[in-house]
């Protein structure tokens, strides 16, 4: 089992800019990969960002991103804090929603994942 813990969620003015951070519990380094997926009021979930080490463990971790926000995100994680962090800047409202920490022991958390975080609310006034 692993468990997920969100923070950091918040209102920011448009361009404006926030951290996320997701500490994970448990049997983590079952883990494949991990990320952060959002929900917006009347719309269905959607990914945003993903991280998974390299297979050598050597190379830098590999990193998957939303078209929406690429440029703007960066996820990243610090094992030794068994955290993944996402530095959101430039917000946009259309950023408005809930958002998901998840976590998967055979996949990238795109659509789905056996591990969710309770979420955390991010509004971005205009």
């Amino acid at each position: 089992q692993v468990q997920l813990v969100e923070s950091g969620g918040g209102l920011v003015q448009a361009g404006g800019s926030l951290s996320l951070s997701c500490v994970a519990s448990g049997r983590t380094s079952s883990m494949y990969g991990m990320g952060w997926l959002r929900q917006a009021p009347g719309k269905e979930r959607e990914f945003v960002a993903a991280i998974r080490w390299s297979p050598d463990r050597w190379s830098p971790p590999r990193t998957y991103y939303a078209d929406s926000v690429k440029g703007r995100f960066t996820i990243a994680r610090d094992n030794a804090k068994d955290t993944v962090y996402l530095q959101m800047n430039s917000l946009k409202p259309e950023d408005t929603a809930v958002y998901y920490c998840a976590a998967d022991p055979v996949q990238i958390p795109r659509t789905g994942a056996s591990y969710w975080g309770q979420g955390t609310q991010v509004t971005v006034s205009s």
